[in-house]
């Protein structure tokens, strides 16, 4: 049995662009803005370039929960495409990180990525046959 592709770090922009595909397991994270319990949905925001960018969260199977408007969450789980809404992440896991610093989150998610490029190049110039002259 194969364990599930490990989910990866999506900035709050990038969930709403297109980068990430419906099914894929994701981590992102935002300030939580609001609560619909009905409907179980939370909505996270997240500044970036001076737009303020919004990521849906269905929160089914992470209730009960207990909402701190305002303060910073970090969520893991399956991006879906919702009627009506657009793309909603099932959350898995979804903790309250309110004290977090985002700017030092956002240089290690980029300093991970840099990393990750880097190892799968190597891997690919190690699996490449040399060329003897």
């Amino acid at each position: 049995m194969m364990l599930p592709a490990t989910a990866v770090f999506h900035f709050p922009w990038e969930v709403n662009s297109g980068a990430v595909h419906e099914g894929e397991s994701v981590r992102t994270f935002g300030r939580l803005a609001g609560y619909q319990p009905e409907e179980s949905r939370a909505t996270l925001s997240a500044q970036h370039a001076s737009k303020e960018h919004h990521v849906f969260i269905h929160t089914l199977f992470v209730e009960p929960f207990n909402p701190i408007i305002g303060a910073q969450y970090i969520v893991l789980g399956e991006v879906e495409h919702a009627e009506g809404i657009g793309v909603m992440v099932n959350a898995r896991v979804l903790n309250c990180v309110d004290g977090v610093n985002i700017a030092l989150l956002q240089k290690a998610i980029n300093e991970q990525r840099s990393f990750l490029r880097e190892r799968e190049q190597n891997q690919v110039d190690a699996a490449q046959p040399a060329h003897g002259t």
